[in-house]
């Protein structure tokens, strides 16, 4: 069960021995990987692991003052003095007096004080769900490195580049997000779909190959969630996928901190294109940017992309209350394929399927306003790809006006089955009824 308490954190482990079945049928899809951690309950294991996170904010706090005391951030640019309230606090009660605190000395906004706060309270909930023995320990030290980030960027707000590449150093913003959303994933429930693709594009990508993956979309946290569901079987690809993203999440003060550890390809999204349409004529101009940053670095080689087909984020259907993928926007679909042919090395793109809306679900619909409320749980998450759909295979079977959208379709129709055996494997609805996905579930992997 997952909780139903706001904003989750921690993969627990299940001492069941692992199961395995398979189910016949037609579909090419191969095997998905049951994704397994053990925790031990032990005193020793709990202190351990306490011990662990606490040096992990030890660590956090340390290359922040050395970031900050040598006068410039990651990127070159003089720093303001910064507040250490958060990085002093060593209690809850102490951690949320420092936002009234901060708040009474006119350095932090109080909307955006009280959006930590929910944050705050729903990360922790969610957590203590988990069954984590260690979670009160766990909870302090994420969100006391995360309030503190949260801060430095008021304080000093971080510029987007077109093209943003993760910061590593001297502040390590990959491993920070790695670490705040890891508890959020009950990873004994969470699975990896045709493992074997995922290996495949690790050769393509050490040949100086470009992939793309055409995709669905669910939760902010999708980047760190994919990296998470690979960072033990394919650390390169986890390190190394650029994601295409939308300018929310590049400028919510609460988002910042964990796009800062990705790396990004900024666009502003069609479906916000014309919120404020005096701006839209920059943003176009911006996506432009954008777009000729993509064609020099699939020009290098070995890139591996991912981008959200649709635009946005997946919302459930209004009436049946079921999630599904968005619809597939076939220009954005046919951009990308050009880019990848006109990039002058080989390019592959691959269809994948996310599940992971229970983990951080948006808003039932799209919001104009930056700062939408973050209701969370832990829960299992699942990641599946697909054999790559070759443009001149479904142009060659229909007219050349109509290729575009069925190309789009058909990675749109793989990434639906692709989603229904996922759904079937981490929500249990059809059980073994889901011969008609293919789904065989196997022993775990270390």
């Amino acid at each position: 069960m997952s909780s139903t308490l706001p904003l989750p954190f921690f993969g627990g482990t299940c001492t069941k021995a692992a199961f395995s079945f398979s189910l016949k049928s037609s579909s090419p899809l191969v095997p998905f990987q049951r994704l397994h951690l053990f925790r031990s309950t032990s005193r020793t294991t709990t202190r351990i692991r306490s011990s662990l996170f606490h040096s992990l904010k030890a660590k956090a706090t340390a290359e922040l003052v050395q970031d900050k005391e040598s006068g410039v951030v990651a990127t070159g640019k003089p720093v303001v003095e910064h507040s250490r309230t958060f990085t002093e606090a060593r209690s809850e009660q102490e951690l949320l007096s420092g936002l009234r605190k901060e708040v009474d000395a006119g350095r932090l906004p109080p909307n955006v004080a009280a959006g930590m706060e929910e944050v705050y309270q729903n990360y922790r909930n969610a957590v203590f769900q988990s069954g984590d023995p260690a979670a009160v320990g766990v909870v302090l030290s994420n969100m006391t490195v995360a309030f503190d980030h949260w801060l430095l960027d008021v304080e000093d707000p971080f510029v987007f580049e077109p093209y943003h590449k993760a910061l590593r150093e001297p502040f390590d913003y990959y491993m920070f997000g790695q670490n705040y959303i890891r508890p959020l994933i009950d990873f004994r429930n969470s699975y990896v779909g045709n493992l074997s693709l995922f290996y495949e594009i690790e050769e393509k990508l050490k040949q100086g190959h470009n992939v793309v993956l055409i995709s669905n979309h669910q939760t902010e946290a999708d980047p760190i969630i994919i990296s998470l569901l690979l960072e033990k079987s394919n650390p390169h690809i986890a390190e190394n996928m650029i994601f295409v993203a939308g300018d929310r999440v590049i400028t919510d003060p609460l988002c910042k901190p964990f796009s800062m550890g990705r790396n990004l390809l900024c666009v502003y999204s069609k479906k916000h294109m014309y919120d404020i349409p005096e701006l839209a004529e920059m943003k176009r101009k911006a996506n432009t940017r954008s777009l000729k940053e993509m064609a020099l670095l699939l020009r290098g080689g070995s890139k591996i992309v991912w981008i959200a087909a649709s635009g946005g984020r997946d919302r459930p259907d209004p009436f049946t209350e079921e999630w599904y993928p968005a619809r597939f926007d076939s220009s954005s679909v046919d951009n990308m394929r050009r880019l990848i042919e006109h990039s002058g090395t080989p390019g592959h793109v691959y269809p994948l399927a996310l599940l992971c809306y229970d983990i951080m679900p948006p808003p039932r619909q799209v919001e104009k306003e930056i700062g939408e409320k973050r209701i969370i749980t832990f829960h299992g998450a699942g990641l599946s790809i697909a054999p790559q759909i070759s443009f001149p295979e479904i142009a060659a079977a229909c007219e050349e006006s109509e290729a575009k959208d069925a190309y789009s379709q058909a990675l749109y129709k793989s990434v639906s089955e692709q989603y229904n055996v996922l759904k079937s494997a981490i929500h249990g609805k059809q059980g073994l009824e889901a011969s008609t996905a293919g789904v065989s579930l196997s022993q775990p992997w270390n």
